[in-house]
């Protein structure tokens, strides 16, 4: 392997925020454009203003390194025009050979199609990368753990907004392996009785209730939302539940095909034929749910243009599964074959992030930023306003699968004392797989497909 790709992926770098696929892969190809996407969509998610605004020049750096990796003459930062003072940073940082692109404050601008059409004017294949039409992309924080990596410096957390109903929002890095417990008491706890807490954005994000999952390095946001907000009523509708009222009330009006932004941009995928395919049977049925397979999930179609509060974006998620599933999945080839041209009316449709916000039922949330706080500020903060049973991180527990591909292998056993940043989980050589490491000192006290670290508490 390419020694700089080796360090990438000895480093643990992945896409932080997304699925996870490893960086190095990424890296691996020769196009003519590096973009960055730093449009960050999603309401109340700050992270990547945080990165852009606070490590411009590791940005930066990140990006040369992969331009030169992929033999890029252009790097692109992708940034909502809204972003004032995040702009004003970067263009009194950025070197000459990184440009700013400067977009709307539409929904979903970040999706990777999206910013790559807004871009470059050409639309990624149906089911292929952008590297077939010459860009390689990734997000912010993963070009700030490439430069990092190319300094011997290992991914061992990951930056997180914490927002919603805490105390005090705010944004930092956080260890990888605490628990989204300890991320929102070091926010100040939880101001509502019966919550859930979603996991990542508002809109393409899961909900949960179990506070002792761990963060990752894919973990970009905790939302802590009344457990009656729309959101979370949406988002926790069983399955049976949601084809079940999509069955009988949907009355194809289509706007969820009409406001579809893959839609829009030529793609063939058309929501409310995916509906119609619930009351369809036999070849039809087929013909309609193919119509939900370029489907990117951003949940539009549920959160905004459903009149009758549907879930045509779930719907298309549970088709392409049942497809998969029966091996009926359209090729890509085949897929490319049915997209047509950007719709002529795509940039009036574009739903501004404001209007979505009051529409998700959050912009009392959204008027109090997440800002930047370090983390042991954190901590301090926690000791003096909780000193009966302030906030104390004595264990991480690391998956070694965080990623796309084979999991990492354990290489510590039980009773072994580790370093932060020293290799837990070495990374298949045969495979797709990344290294994990520590990301506290401590001793390991359990190896499965989790390490566990206990810290030796220093006594006061």
């Amino acid at each position: 392997m390419d020694p700089f790709l080796k360090q990438v992926q000895d480093g643990g770098v992945i896409g932080a925020g997304g699925a996870g696929f490893p960086t190095y892969v990424k890296l691996d190809c020769q196009v003519d454009l590096v973009l960055a996407n730093g449009a960050e969509c999603e309401p109340l998610l700050y992270k990547d203003q945080v990165l852009m605004q606070c490590w411009a020049d590791e940005l930066a750096a990140g990006m040369l390194l992969a331009m030169k990796q992929v033999g890029a003459s252009r790097g692109v930062i992708g940034i909502k025009k809204k972003n004032t003072d995040t702009i004003a940073v970067l263009q009194a940082s950025l070197p000459d050979l990184i440009e700013l692109y400067l977009m709307e404050d539409v929904y979903p601008a970040g999706d990777e199609v999206e910013m790559v059409y807004e871009v470059t004017g050409k639309r990624i294949p149906s089911g292929g990368l952008p590297k077939e039409i010459g860009v390689m992309v990734n997000n912010i924080e993963s070009f700030i753990n490439v430069f990092r990596a190319s300094k011997g410096i290992p991914v061992t957390e990951t930056m997180v907004t914490v927002h919603g109903e805490v105390v005090r929002p705010y944004t930092a890095w956080l260890p990888v392996g605490i628990t989204y417990q300890q991320a929102i008491d070091l926010a100040g706890g939880i101001t509502c009785d019966e919550f859930v807490v979603v996991e990542g954005g508002p809109m393409m994000g899961s909900v949960t209730q179990d506070l002792t999952q761990p963060v990752t390095k894919i973990s970009s946001g905790l939302l802590v939302l009344p457990r009656e907000s729309r959101i979370a009523r949406f988002k926790m509708r069983s399955e049976d539940e949601l084809l079940r009222i999509g069955k009988a009330a949907c009355d194809q009006c289509s706007m969820c095909s009409s406001m579809c932004p893959r839609g829009l941009l030529g793609y063939p995928i058309q929501p409310h034929l995916a509906m119609r395919g619930l009351q369809a049977s036999g070849d039809n049925h087929l013909s309609y749910t193919l119509a939900a397979q370029a489907c990117s999930g951003c949940n539009l179609c549920t959160m905004w243009s459903c009149p009758e509060g549907l879930d045509p974006s779930r719907v298309c998620g549970i088709t392409k599964r049942d497809l998969r599933d029966s091996n009926q999945l359209l090729s890509p080839q085949e897929l490319q074959a049915q997209t047509t041209d950007v719709h002529p009316l795509r940039e009036y449709r574009g739903v501004p992030t404001k209007r979505l916000t009051r529409r998700l039922e959050l912009t009392e949330y959204a008027l109090k930023k997440a800002k930047f706080v370090e983390f042991d500020y954190l901590l301090q903060q926690s000791r003096q306003q909780n000193r009966i049973q302030p906030v104390v991180i004595s264990q991480v527990k690391i998956p070694l699968s965080q990623h796309i591909g084979k999991p990492a292998t354990a290489v510590v056993k039980v009773g072994d004392s580790v370093k932060k940043g020293q290799l837990i989980g070495q990374a298949d050589a045969e495979a797709l797989s990344v290294s994990v490491h520590a990301s506290i000192d401590g001793k390991v006290t359990a190896v499965s497909n989790v390490v566990v670290i206990e810290r030796t508490l220093e006594k006061s």
